[in-house]
């Protein structure tokens, strides 16, 4: 698993864990029942401390993306389907309010915005 963390970034390195592994899970390349490297080999293998892995699985455990199994170790939750469409919804709409602020700077309005995507949406289904 390619976990890179970033010490310059604003975000707690355990919320930098948990990002990437929720991206690994929702984009299927952690498949459900997929074993994780246990908290102890993540710290080493990242070069931090097991309290901050022990902090991401357990976050990652109380969202429902993975589960721990007492001396077996964690491994990708059963995929909740409306779960995972909810995760990608809240992706989309975080890249639209960066939209909407680009938009707004270069004095784009919605109607040219929707013709924008309109045409996007077009030339990726090629117009279905």
């Amino acid at each position: 698993m390619n976990i890179n963390i970033s010490n310059s970034s604003g975000q707690p390195i355990y919320e930098q864990i948990v990002q990437q592994i929720k991206s690994l899970i929702i984009l299927g390349k952690l498949n459900e029942g997929d074993p994780l490297p246990s908290m102890r080999l993540l710290a080493k293998e990242l070069r931090i401390s097991v309290i901050t892995t022990k902090r991401a699985y357990e976050e990652l455990e109380r969202e429902g993306f993975i589960v721990s199994l007492t001396g077996k170790g964690s491994f990708v939750a059963e995929k909740n389907k409306e779960f995972i469409r909810e995760a990608h919804l809240k992706k989309i709409e975080e890249k639209f309010e960066e939209i909407l602020d680009d938009a707004n700077l270069c004095g784009i309005d919605l109607a040219e915005l929707m013709e924008i995507l309109r045409l996007q949406y077009e030339m990726r289904t090629g117009g279905n």
